[in-house]
């Protein structure tokens, strides 16, 4: 069957591409492989579910210490509600659309204009269309030590564990393994992060350590510098700093990155290329090598993030239906966050990356704890950072870890957008008590 467009995938990018090509009139196949995962990622075992987790862990502390772990288990009956109905939704999106085809099955190219689509039931068949859009995403990348243990989960299967561990303990110290961290700690768990590196090794080391010192208020424990050996019969044998060491637990996190879902593509029937990670190569139009293939989201590497799959279903319309205006070179400054009980929340550049770039700069610093809106709302933990060029006091960068820095940090994202200077938030009228105050403080440091 002919197709205008062919999306391998129902993620942010692919299902919202689909939507708008359809409401042109266009004729539409989207292909996917589980329905588990109808919408994609963010709404089945990602962004939703953790973050509606992250937001019960954090109520925890209201519940009665002697059912913590009957509110856990009711925690994730609620979560799998929610993703239940959303799962339902973004099907329905699709599928009650005339021009859309939601088709089950494993796509893998046959041709640069041909997917080969393998159903549950084994039939399989041809579409084809004069573009095709690869969305299929990330997956866990590959456990490099034995693992011989019914108790480790992945990020994925983890949001399905239903008795809270006592001693849960995550390996890897990456962003998914530090959320984890805070919301096992929240729900009442020993938890114990046991990373190769240094906790948040990119960011400024105060910063970094205002994130630990708040999770370690939390009681977790952070073991850096570490070698992992195996799990065996729940214990984890590693080395830290060349030191023999063995850690026990109820349930183990493996979160040691992810790596592009390409395995059943077959691309070298379309002859797409993959770059030195093995993600999709592509160019500023999110074009492969093969022009009438495009690649949007996780699979092509760089800010595996919803918000720009999200961006990138805006340059490929643009590319293909619209002025061909939008690429990644003009997309717009924007943030991301680390959603911790206290969350980090970054844009622009911080105080490293600022000396390598070899630019004039000042920081700007405040602590929380002068934030009135902050002793309101009993937690006054942690700090804001600005990066501003010392002579113009043009914002460069902010690192912010606050409550409420998710949303802040979209302030700081517009005035960069805007090309806004330090004098925008020292002078601006705030409502009392807030958050955003603290910007007049901040930046009034100028």
């Amino acid at each position: 069957m002919k197709y205008d467009i062919v999306i391998i995938g129902f993620g942010k990018a692919g299902k919202t591409l689909a939507v708008k090509a359809a409401a042109l009139g266009k004729k539409v196949a989207l292909v996917e492989r589980s329905p588990k995962m109808y919408g994609g990622t963010c709404i089945n075992v990602g962004c939703i579910p953790t973050k509606r987790l992250i937001t019960a862990a954090k109520e925890a502390k209201f519940v009665n210490n002697s059912v913590e772990s009957e509110y856990y288990t009711l925690s994730v009956e609620n979560k799998n509600k929610l993703i239940s109905a959303l799962n339902a939704k973004n099907y329905a999106m699709l599928n009650d659309k005339e021009n859309i085809d939601v088709i089950d099955g494993v796509g893998s190219f046959a041709s640069e204009n041909s997917v080969l689509v393998t159903t549950p039931s084994g039939e399989k068949k041809i579409i084809e269309g004069d573009f095709i859009i690869i969305n299929s995403g990330s997956k866990e990348a590959d456990t490099p030590f034995e693992v011989v243990n019914s108790n480790v989960f992945s990020s994925q299967t983890l949001l399905d564990l239903k008795n809270l561990p006592k001693h849960f303990v995550i390996i890897g110290s990456g962003f998914i393994g530090i959320e984890f961290a805070s919301m096992f700690a929240n729900f009442g768990s020993k938890v114990t992060i046991v990373g190769r590196s240094k906790l948040l090794k990119n960011e400024d080391d105060d910063i970094a350590n205002s994130v630990k010192e708040a999770l370690r208020v939390q009681g977790v424990e952070i073991l850096e510098g570490c070698e992992i050996e195996c799990i065996k019969e729940n214990v984890l044998n590693f080395k830290q700093n060349g030191e023999q060491r063995c850690l026990r637990a109820d349930a183990f996190l493996i979160a040691l990155g992810r790596v592009a879902n390409v395995d059943d593509l077959n691309l070298k029937a379309a002859g797409v290329e993959l770059n030195e990670k093995g993600f999709i190569k592509t160019n500023e139009n999110l074009q492969t090598n093969v022009p009438n293939i495009y690649a949007v989201g996780d699979v092509r590497g760089g800010e595996l993030f919803t918000y720009t799959s999200l961006d990138d279903f805006r340059i490929v319309y643009s590319q293909i239906f619209g002025d061909k205006k939008r690429n990644t070179k003009n997309r717009s400054i924007h943030a991301n966050v680390l959603f911790t009980d206290t969350p980090l929340a970054r844009v622009g550049v911080n105080a490293k990356e600022a000396n390598k770039l070899g630019l004039n700069f000042k920081e700007l610093k405040l602590s929380m704890a002068t934030v009135p809106g902050a002793k309101v709302l009993n937690h006054d933990v942690g700090m804001l950072k600005a990066i501003v060029d010392a002579q113009s006091g043009e914002i460069l960068g902010a690192s912010f870890h606050c409550i409420y820095a998710n949303e802040l940090i979209n302030e700081i994202a517009i005035a960069m957008n805007l090309k806004a200077n330090a004098n925008f938030f020292k002078n601006q009228i705030f409502t009392h008590p807030s958050i955003s105050e603290a910007l007049n403080d901040l930046f009034g440091q100028f």
